[in-house]
């Protein structure tokens, strides 16, 4: 198989991971409507292995590697942003995988296939109790809260020493306030969640980066990096998707005006062929950086900080990249894609939404030069 080209064997099969992609193309419109994308969708993840991808064998998972998941979500994310957004947390054994191991055992006792959803910030103050953290306060941006079954929380240990804590609990101990209404990425519902007076076990609480407590390859791998990475690549797909439309709607009708179709126009061809160049490049650095962390796993060891930093820049240069060739195709496309139903519409705004995540921020590029030049990066950053 060439590099870097989704084996659909590995999730369930060709014709069911493409009859899964045609349905979400179908659907889009009604994701974005009601503001979340459907639980037979999410039922129909969890059968194809998009949560079960990263658990250890050893709690019946299948153990892919970084790579593999991230090759799914873009595929996803082609067919919707918002679906490929919300498939991409399937990701969450990284970070729950820095609970305790007699919690670890717990998360996954009744099978690998588990949903879970955050919301971090802003971290709330948290009072030490009897039986763990007294747990109150509003989050936002619990993406794929309501197709999840565990959500976590933000907190702050009021003990002046700790570092800042995820709270895990059941989904039905909080309140999700349906209050997302943004400018794209609309079908994730990427809520709030609202939680009054939870007592929240101290093995149910862990720091988000923590060292892992579970002993697998992908563990090894750099956590924060990586859930970069699989929010970055969704705009991989949205650009792929709309280099796409552009080609298949070149020919679809005569301008108005009386000039040339679009793919006729030398302007556009040029255009259009830089944009190619952008998502190209943009890919095959990013999985570029993937692979040579990925392999110094496999190697037994851990990645650099030279490996961890390109995993970070290549993420924000893929990002930028790609919602650039986006905005090309948009602009390309005149006044036709400027209504709401076109496909472009939908695609620019989903793009221009994942640029303003934190972990696509200009801050990447100082912290990645600042390693260039032999000096440590900010806090967080690896």
């Amino acid at each position: 198989m060439p590099r870097h080209v989704i084996d659909k064997d590995a999730w369930g099969g060709a014709e069911v991971f493409d009859a899964l992609l045609a349905d979400i193309r179908a659907r889009r419109g009604d994701f974005e409507r009601q503001r979340h994308i459907s639980p037979d969708i999410i039922d129909r993840f969890k059968a194809m292995g998009v949560y079960r991808a990263l658990v250890p064998k050893r709690y019946g998972g299948d153990e892919k590697s970084p790579l593999d998941f991230l090759l799914m979500v873009e595929a996803i994310a082609a067919a919707d942003g918002s679906a490929g957004w919300v498939a991409s947390f399937g990701m969450n054994p990284a970070y729950l995988a820095a609970l305790p191991p007699e919690t670890v055992e717990k998360v996954w006792a009744d099978g690998p296939d588990v949903v879970f959803a955050g919301g971090i910030f802003p971290p709330q103050p948290a009072r030490k109790v009897e039986g763990g953290y007294s747990v109150s306060g509003r989050w936002q941006f619990a993406s794929g809260c309501l197709g999840a079954t565990l959500c976590g929380v933000g907190i702050m240990p009021e003990d002046g020493q700790s570092l800042p804590r995820m709270a895990v609990m059941p989904r039905d101990r909080l309140t999700i306030e349906p209050n997302w209404d943004v400018l794209g990425l609309v079908g994730t519902g990427s809520h709030d969640l609202v939680v009054e007076d939870v007592v929240v076990p101290e093995e149910w609480t862990f720091t988000r980066g923590g060292a892992p407590t579970v002993d697998a390859p992908f563990f090894r791998y750099p956590s924060l990096a990586f859930a970069a990475q699989v929010l970055s690549v969704v705009t991989l797909g949205l650009a792929r998707e709309a280099l796409d439309v552009v080609q298949d709607t070149a020919n679809a009708r005569a301008s108005v005006t009386g000039a040339p179709n679009i793919g006729d126009r030398p302007h556009v061809q040029t255009e259009i062929a830089k944009a190619e160049a952008k998502v190209r490049a943009a890919r095959a650095f990013f999985y570029e950086a993937t692979e040579d962390a990925w392999q110094a796993v496999l190697d037994g060891g851990r990645p650099t900080p030279h490996q961890t930093s390109m995993l970070r820049l290549s993420t924000t240069h893929l990002t930028q990249e790609c919602a650039e060739a986006v905005r090309s195709a948009y602009h390309l496309s005149g006044m036709t894609g400027t209504y709401n139903a076109h496909p472009l519409s939908r695609l620019f705004r989903d793009a221009a939404m994942c640029t303003q995540h934190a972990f696509m921020g200009a801050i990447t590029y100082q912290n990645a030069g600042a390693m260039f030049f032999g000096k440590k990066p900010l806090p967080g950053y690896l």
